[in-house]
């Protein structure tokens, strides 16, 4: 059994566990409970990518939860990667205390559970899409893809097919799109150069054209450019261990992202999309080699259309024999698609409220979902726990479901709650990637790249135009008999402007580069594939 002894305070030392009877592989003790409550619940590493559901309503523990399941697979040695969407989860770079205010409570819990709690703090990277609370953190617009950012700017489904020929005329010219203002560049390239573009590709509207640049536009006015660029992630950081062995957690700020949901949803696809391209298969490892945790996952499938939630079922169906387990942590187990929610052996079911006709018939729901259990009601189970306790239902052997079970969950060795600022800034001082990402890098692509050929094109016209002038002028010059006698030469009429010469010769040249390039385009992964994966 599970001793439970009080730590000292200051104590850095990580929780011991003693072998429960019957278990032998590692596991993530998770909680356990008294009289009426479950045996000693446990997460065993071995079924720990076999992915996860953490749901519940606002205010029954699931932060909680998210963090001693963060906690657990740290001390494992298994790299995490999670949003903070509220702010509560820097708290994971900081021991515990005797001083908080919830220690004694904590001390209840751990003896009626059957725990050795001891505080300390663990290894912690922070990352920021804007740069201001944790490193900053950066996509190529290459690397997302038309499929997710078309999900990003939410566009129709015309307007993705131009995103789509921008795209592959990227690839095919050889202009990297590596920040937005690349894509914008070509997005007016696109325009300029529309007639010869739809002749290969199809019909590209102007008007198509207009309506991304400006979703691209608000965009940018939210802060998203901050987004795109390089240093592009480097997915090697999020998978590392400290010198004792704990598994680094990676935790992204998540509270002014939040105020751009589908910026927050896209960019974590994306990072699942990326980890599931570039991770070699394992099979069934001991262990994960990494553990993603999806908070507020309602956000990814809220009107996500059908081919994009195929894609994630994908990913989370064949990602798991690369080594990487999922846990998606939502209200309601009804946000997440039956198809992907049949691949969740791993669940904490928290508090569900009925108080209307369709809560009633989600609560029901959900309590299918769980093996039975013949000492009590799972429906009523699932309404009636208080906070800090849950319904629970993990992966046995040969990773068969286990029977629900009425589970008070564990309190965490870290601290609850946020760290102050200067905390948060000592830890970012000391990160193992400190100054790889701080300085965005501008090299040369597909911004510089079509602002070069229009120069050279400017040149040639105004070498064209200087030589017709000189003709012109020989040709004033000259004097030509009319049968009569000689008679000054009438100028040669000319009918294109300079403006008309620099867009005639760009058009020529751009059609010339049309007929030569073939077969360039760029691999991208399952979530960022042109025209599907290829």
């Amino acid at each position: 059994m599970y001793l439970c002894r009080e730590q000292q305070s200051g104590g850095s030392g990580i929780r011991r566990q003693e072998r429960v009877q019957g278990m032998d592989q590692a596991s993530i003790f998770v909680g356990g409970g008294g009289e009426g409550y479950s045996a000693p619940q446990k997460l065993l590493l071995g079924y720990g990518n076999r992915h996860g559901l953490i749901a519940g309503a606002t205010g029954t523990g699931k932060t909680i939860t998210l963090q001693i399941l963060a906690e657990g697979f740290s001390a494992a040695g298994v790299p995490v990667f999670l949003a903070d969407v509220k702010g509560d989860l820097s708290g994971l770079a900081a021991s515990g205390s005797a001083a908080h205010k919830l220690h004694e409570p904590f001390m209840k819990r751990c003896q009626t559970i059957g725990l050795d709690l001891q505080y300390r703090a663990f290894p912690v990277t922070f990352w920021d899409l804007f740069g201001e609370r944790g490193h900053p953190v950066r996509a190529t617009v290459a690397e997302m893809g038309p499929l997710l950012l078309s999900r990003l700017l939410e566009l129709s489904e015309p307007q993705e097919g131009v995103l789509n020929v921008a795209f592959r005329l990227s690839d095919e010219e050889g202009l990297p799109l590596l920040d937005l203002k690349d894509l914008q560049a070509l997005l007016t390239f696109v325009a300029e150069n529309d007639d010869a573009i739809s002749a290969r590709y199809g019909l590209v509207s102007k008007e198509s054209i207009g309506a991304i640049q400006r979703r691209l536009l608000v965009l940018e006015n939210e802060g998203g450019a901050k987004l795109f660029g390089e240093p592009a992630l480097d997915l090697a950081d999020l998978m590392t261990v400290d010198p004792s062995g704990l598994g680094r957690i990676n935790i992204l700020a998540g509270e002014r992202l939040m105020n751009s949901p589908r910026m927050y949803a896209t960019f974590l696809l994306w990072l699942l999309s990326e980890l599931f391209e570039a991770l070699p298969e394992v099979g069934d490892p001991e262990k994960p080699k990494l553990v993603f945790f999806f908070d507020e996952a309602h956000l990814l499938f809220n009107d996500a259309p059908k081919a994009l939630i195929a894609k994630v079922e994908q990913v989370a169906r064949l990602i798991r024999s690369k080594g990487v387990g999922i846990y998606f942590i939502t209200q309601n187990p009804a946000d997440v698609p039956e198809t992907i929610l049949g691949q969740l052996g791993n669940r904490v079911q928290h508090a569900l409220r009925a108080f209307t006709a369709k809560d009633q018939k989600g609560l029901k729901l959900a309590a299918e979902t769980y093996r039975p259990n013949p000492r009590f009601a799972i429906e009523d189970a699932i309404r009636d726990v208080g906070t800090g306790e849950a319904v629970t239902s993990f992966l046995e052997a040969k990773g068969i479901p286990g029977v629900a079970e009425r589970t008070l969950v564990r309190p965490p060795s870290s601290q609850v709650g946020p760290i102050p600022d200067a905390e948060r800034a000592a830890v970012m001082a000391g990160s193992p990637v400190r100054g790889k990402y701080d300085t965005p890098l501008d090299r040369e692509s597909a911004w510089e790249m079509l602002r070069a050929r229009a120069e050279k094109a400017a040149r040639e016209a105004e070498a064209e135009e200087a030589q017709a002038e000189d003709e012109k002028r020989e040709f004033e010059r000259a004097r030509r008999y009319d049968g009569q006698g000689y008679a000054e030469a009438k100028p040669k009429r000319t009918t294109a402007s300079r403006s008309d010469s620099i867009g005639t010769v760009f058009a020529k040249s751009f059609a010339r580069q049309l007929g030569s390039k073939s077969g360039q385009a760029i691999l991208r992964g399952v979530l960022g594939s042109i025209f599907g994966k290829r």
